[in-house]
């Protein structure tokens, strides 16, 4: 039995999850939409293998199997969403920057709960970790861009 297999994230009192372990979910979610580009594994069984291989007990589990499941049951739908804003075909973003915007779009598009603020800087810093030398520029132009459609409300001028 390994070390994570029966565990869940625990929640601070407020309810709330950390900042933290939502970024460790992010990273991880990402991860696994880059290792479902180029597998023929089925998301459940990647899903099942992160959980698995990586120290869950300071990762908001819930929110990645929602980023991982969502970005993939809705890619065709982002992607639709993505592409206006593309200055490419999308087979030609980078497979690690078109993880982290399709994994920005869903959570602009269906999570309300986190600021476009915050969606963008998550972004950003995954491509500054994860991407090329200049991917954090991509990701947060093609971002910010997306945001302005997508929370309008949020991102108007006030």
């Amino acid at each position: 039995m390994s070390e994570t297999e029966g565990t869940t994230p625990q929640q601070p009192a407020s309810g709330q999850p950390k900042a933290g372990d939502r970024r460790r979910a992010r990273v991880l979610a990402m991860q696994g939409l880059y290792q479902r580009h180029f597998s023929k594994s089925s998301i459940s069984d990647i899903e099942a293998e992160f959980i698995v291989d990586n120290d869950m007990s300071k990762v908001d589990l819930l929110y990645f199997r929602d980023l991982l499941r969502g970005v993939h049951r809705e890619q065709g739908e982002l992607d639709g969403l993505l592409e206006p804003f593309l200055d490419r075909p999308l087979d030609e973003v980078d497979p690690i920057e078109l993880a982290i915007v399709r994994l920005g779009a869903y959570e602009l598009k269906n999570r309300l709960d986190v600021p476009y603020r915050v969606v963008i800087n998550e972004g950003i810093e995954l491509a500054k970790r994860f991407g090329g030398t200049e991917g954090h520029k991509f990701v947060n132009s093609i971002l910010d861009k997306l945001s302005r459609r997508l929370r309008l409300a949020e991102t108007r001028p006030r």
